[in-house]
């Protein structure tokens, strides 16, 4: 097939003449405002946004419990200061670390004291806390610090502080032998009224006690001063004693999770006590309130007898006064006697018997030696004696027994030993034991034989006088009876005979007068018959020559 051959292209000439126009100044289209403007925003809100935003600290926790990046705030006074970015595991898997943007004007909790810690529902000793959180979710709450220097790094606290920085009060420091069972948030009391709390405790570095911080409130700061006591108020206080049974408490909250209770002997708390202030927590409130002891001074007593009932703390007791309590007792054996003594140590506090009996001296040592020495001459010795029926508790008696046999006091043992004497219950078992020899000494089989034949004897006797006695009711019971009628009528005429009689010796019967007359006739003779006997027992020769006559 053949192709047709292409035409020429047409000459310049033949072309025509483009026309030029000038450019348009450039004007923008409306359309680009809306982005433009958007762009100006987000850089407008994206420059604010990092103007204020605060510094970046990471917090950590032992667990993310309740946390949420993202979500999770940081409030301080209910105010939100940041919020929770993000939540990573540590290296070593021991903790969490929470990254917490905060705000601009919240740069101030960068001080490195600042605490950390998250709200959420507790139990606790102190109560119940963090039930907002059941709806609302945990959050972080921060106490500001005050410190100069700043971190961005801190550890959060595990559980929240009783005291923040906020708090209005004062703070003091006390020493005890142990906590009981108080712990962080425990009530502390002032007239049964809730003044303040624990605020924190820790053992001593040596390990013999325990420091414990505790927070007044305020206004409540003012009633601590320099003579304030405190002392355990935990759960029911019962002292079992020598004079009876004693149940105190604070209240139900103390009953529970324990308590401090205060208060000033006489209402004397003297000069308001310092911030930080040092005071002693006593076990109960009598040993906080009494007075002070002065020195003390330690004495061994040696007894030989059973210890059962006497406890360490028991008494001490000097006629109705107790001066002083029992630290500690034992059992040691004595190689010269041969025997088991019963070493009881106590601890006494002279100053309890009065200012005369405890001056001082230029050797005190040997004043109380001296001292003792001339009350053991009087008779001073150690008793134990029952203070309690129904507990059976045993208490020291210090007394004076005069017939007591003489002693020496032990200088040489230390502590110095005081002689003691056993007490009455002792004597009188001792003597139930000796008359209970002697009667197994009694020969009761002998006595029970001879009995036996007595009471034989009795038998044979009985049985007679059985005999007797039918004898007597078949033979002498019918003549009896007939006696017992004749008597009867022999009485019925009697009363015959008395009635005629009284009306026979009536005022107005003739008889009576004429009874009347002998009588009186039998008198005048019976005068004449004193004066003949009289008579005659000065002149009995007159029955003989007569009466002598009469010389005119």
């Amino acid at each position: 097939m053949s192709q047709d051959p292409l035409p020429n292209p047409p000459a310049a000439s033949d072309l025509p003449t483009p026309s030029i126009e000038k450019k348009r100044s450039w004007l923008p289209s409306l359309i680009w405002i809306i982005p433009i403007v958007a762009a100006l925003v987000g850089i407008t809100l994206v420059v604010k946004t990092v103007l204020g935003r605060g510094p970046t600290i990471e917090i950590s926790f032992s667990t993310a419990e309740g946390l949420v990046a993202g979500k999770t705030k940081v409030k301080y006074k209910e105010v939100e200061i940041g919020s929770v970015t993000a939540i990573t595991l540590a290296e070593d898997r021991s903790h969490i670390v929470a990254t917490v943007q905060l705000q601009k004007e919240a740069k101030s909790f960068i001080a490195d004291d600042t605490r950390f810690w998250v709200i959420r529902p507790r139990l606790e000793a102190a109560g119940v806390s963090g039930l907002g959180t059941l709806l609302s979710g945990a959050y972080i709450r921060a106490d500001a610090g005050v410190s100069g220097d700043t971190t961005h790094e801190f550890v959060g606290l595990e559980a929240p502080p009783i005291v923040t920085r906020d708090t209005s009060g004062r703070q003091f420091v006390l020493h005890a032998g142990n906590i009981g069972s108080l712990d962080v948030g425990s009530p502390l009391y002032f007239r049964r009224i809730k003044v303040g709390q624990v605020a924190a405790y820790a053992l001593d570095p040596d390990g013999k006690g325990v420091t414990l911080r505790v927070f007044v409130n305020t206004p409540y700061e003012k009633f601590v001063g320099a003579n304030t006591r405190f002392w355990h108020a935990s759960g029911i206080d019962v002292e079992a004693s020598a004079s009876g049974f004693k149940v105190r408490t604070q209240s139900l909250a103390t009953v529970v999770m324990g308590g401090i209770a205060m208060q000033a002997p006489d209402d004397a708390p003297g000069a308001e006590a310092a911030e930080n202030a040092s005071f002693k927590l006593a076990e109960d409130e009598t040993t906080a309130l009494k007075a002070p002891d002065g020195p003390s001074q330690t004495l061994l007593l040696n007894f030989n007898q059973s210890l059962r009932g006497l406890t360490p703390g028991a008494a001490v007791d000097f006629r109705g006064v107790v001066i002083g309590e029992v630290k500690s007792i034992g059992v040691e054996f004595d190689r010269v006697e041969r025997r088991f003594n019963m070493p009881v140590l106590i601890e006494v506090y002279p100053a309890r018997l009065g200012r005369n009996f405890d001056s001082e001296q230029a050797d005190p040592v040997a004043t109380q030696q001296r001292r003792l020495q001339q009350l053991i001459n009087r008779g001073l010795r150690a008793q134990l004696r029952t203070g309690n029926l129904l507990s059976g508790q045993l208490y020291v008696a210090l007394d004076f027994f005069p017939k007591a046999p003489p002693a020496d006091l032990k200088k040489t043992s230390d502590p110095i030993e005081l002689p003691t004497v056993p007490n009455g219950l002792d004597q009188l078992q001792t003597q139930v034991s000796d008359i209970l020899t002697k009667i197994n000494k009694v020969p009761f089989e002998e006595l029970s034989a001879d009995l036996r034949k007595t009471l034989a004897t009795l038998d044979t006797t009985l049985t007679s006088a059985e005999q007797l006695v039918k004898k007597l009711n078949n033979d002498v019971a019918p003549e009896m009876t007939a006696a017992m009628r004749d008597v009867r009528k022999t009485i019925n005429t009697a009363n015959e005979t008395l009635s005629s009689a009284g009306r026979t010796l009536s005022e107005d019967a003739p008889l009576q007068q004429d009874l009347r007359q002998t009588l009186r006739e039998v008198n005048r003779a019976a005068a004449s018959i004193k004066v003949l006997t009289d008579y005659l027992e000065r002149h009995p020769e007159s029955l003989l020559r007569g009466k002598p006559e009469e010389k005119k």
